[in-house]
């Protein structure tokens, strides 16, 4: 546990620490000397109390019953969360549609319509993007080829998706979920060529460079990856680019998009991240 801050013996602390619990920051509360000590689960939660402490209680929050259990944000479940996160599970719904109308990358009539370039007859796909169909520079991060593809892909456009839709909002996450896709499907095909590539995989890399450099800048709850994802995440990665992946039968990887994705991300988390470290941003 870390502690957080102190605070006089006789303050009362009841709407703060709804606040808290209502930001998703896990903590507990302690006397020690006469005085009350508020301790949180990591660094960053101790950040974020001081931070919230020293800018007050926003009006409104107050009026929570005290009584009634509180659910955070990190670990909300049912409407609430859902309400919460409407473009993380808008995503992820579109991704389900897709992988149905493709046969999870088995019907190539179907594959077309979201491929980075069209058909240019019943035989050839086009040499150039048609920037008449700019969607299609988008589109091939919802296409998947198997199960296991669309599940790994899945669960981790849940995991990161929905802590940066908490924390920023729905229309930043939306900006780079468009931002990574963009840059990874380009230069995926600029790197080989091929048009029949896709997958959520260059955005997640985009969204996990993004959380891991931010995280190091401006750490809050949200951000704090469970230890050894960024680790896993970069050794898979590796084990891509080696084409060890490959040579085992998971099939060719786009290992353009995830590399092009990743630096995009940290770039974008380095900006944040920076921003919101020199009270650039809120």
């Amino acid at each position: 546990m870390f502690r957080a801050l102190q605070c006089p013996l006789e303050e009362d602390l009841s709407s703060f620490t709804r606040y808290l619990r209502s930001q998703g920051v896990v903590h507990r509360i302690t006397e020690e000397d006469n005085r009350q000590v508020v301790w949180t689960v990591d660094e960053a939660g101790a950040d974020l109390a001081r931070t919230y402490y020293a800018r007050g209680v926003p009006e409104g929050s107050q009026t929570l019953d005290a009584g009634q259990p509180q659910r955070t944000e990190a670990s909300g479940s049912g409407w609430r969360m859902a309400r919460r996160i409407p473009l993380t599970l808008g995503i992820l719904l579109v991704t389900a549609v897709v992988a149905l109308l493709t046969g999870m990358g088995s019907r190539p009539e179907a594959i077309v319509l979201f491929t980075i370039v069209p058909p240019e007859n019943a035989e050839f796909m086009a040499s150039q993007i048609d920037m008449a169909q700019w969607w299609r520079l988008i589109t091939p991060i919802f296409l998947h080829f198997g199960l296991m593809h669309l599940a790994f892909n899945a669960l981790w456009y849940w995991e990161l998706g929905r802590r940066i839709e908490l924390r920023s909002g729905s229309l930043w996450l939306l900006g780079l979920t468009l931002l990574f896709g963009l840059v990874s499907n380009s230069v995926q095909w600029l790197y080989s060529g091929h048009p029949f590539f896709g997958g959520l995989s260059g955005v997640l890399y985009g969204l996990l460079g993004y959380c891991w450099i931010y995280q190091m800048l401006a750490p809050n709850v949200h951000f704090a990856l469970p230890r050894g994802v960024v680790v896993l995440m970069l050794v898979w990665l590796v084990l891509c680019l080696s084409g060890l992946v490959t040579l085992l039968g998971f099939g060719a990887i786009a290992n353009a998009a995830h590399v092009s994705g990743l630096l995009m991300g940290c770039a974008a988390g380095l900006v944040a991240g920076a921003a919101q470290r020199f009270g650039l941003a809120r």
